[in-house]
């Protein structure tokens, strides 16, 4: 049974591509811990891939996403593999990507998991995702189902965040019944100011802000009502569940827009207030 003060001692910092990101990450994130790398489907591949080998050369545990729809061609893929390899790193996140229209042959990520097989499954560790709150265009019995066919190709499942710890809860006993045994890592909404989420996306620019808005509704009401999101509350609400044995899971995924200061000096308050018993992190 992992204790809070366990899965806050390593997890996962996810970053976007962007400029200042490689010296944010080398400020802020200890050396040695795991930094996912996301894929812009506006900018593609090409900044995923070249920040994973400025991070891996620092240090870092890297898993770049490598985004379905965004890879253009088998030869695309067999570059994209080579550099990453020759990088050190043998971890990718394989999602389907947000790209409106396929950039090759791959229109989502079932089909860039059997071809990765076919070449001899060059990643010793391979991340789908999971949707414990609905996905904005998919119903939640295809998502689950496609866990389960993506499940023999992968090793881990990534949930994409959630703000209801009784929803999380739910999806994990839904997943778990239905056979999705896969070493899961917890998604988790990292601290963040309005106004530097609102730098974010004007960096991302207008395009993706929309995209993000439009597929995250959620993300924006939490974060603009009174009294904000706060990691704290949630990680106590939802201990009981994924501290359980039963619940698989392997880790904490957070999610940082790239503010990596508050997210550090969160997860390093945290856990000075945690203790082997599990204790909350909220007084009183």
């Amino acid at each position: 049974m992992a204790s809070l003060r366990e899965l806050l001692s390593a997890p996962r910092y996810e970053v976007i591509p962007a400029k200042g990101t490689e010296q944010a990450v080398a400020d802020w994130v200890p050396a040695g811990m795991t930094v996912a790398i996301t894929a812009s489907p506006v900018k593609g591949l090409e900044p995923t891939v070249e920040l994973a080998e400025k991070l891996a050369a620092r240090g870092y545990r890297v898993v770049p996403h490598l985004a379905a729809r965004s890879v253009a061609s088998q030869a695309h893929l067999d570059e994209i593999v080579t550099r990453l390899k020759a990088a050190g790193c043998d971890d990718v996140f394989v999602p389907g990507g947000d790209a409106t229209h396929p950039a090759g042959p791959f229109d989502g990520a079932l089909p860039l998991l059997e071809r990765l097989d076919e070449m001899g499954r060059p990643f010793g560790r391979i991340g789908i995702t999971g949707y414990p709150e609905s996905h904005p265009k998919i119903h939640d019995d295809i998502t689950v189902q496609a866990m389960w066919d993506k499940r023999k190709h992968a090793t881990y499942l990534v949930s994409n965040v959630c703000f209801d710890p009784a929803c999380l809860g739910r999806w994990i006993g839904r997943i778990r019944g239905r056979g999705v045994t896969l070493p899961l890592y917890v998604g988790l909404a990292g601290p963040a100011e309005r106004g530097r989420l609102l730098k974010m996306a004007a960096v991302a620019g207008a395009a993706e802000s929309a995209r993000f808005i439009t597929r995250h509704p959620g993300w924006i009401l939490r974060f603009w009502a009174p009294g904000g999101y706060s990691p704290d509350r949630f990680l106590d609400r939802a201990a009981p569940v994924i501290t359980s044995p039963a619940a698989g899971v392997a880790g904490l995924h957070l999610f940082t827009f790239n503010q990596l200061q508050p997210a550090e000096q969160w997860r390093t308050a945290a856990l000075g207030r945690t203790g082997t018993d599990n204790k909350p992190l909220l007084a009183g």
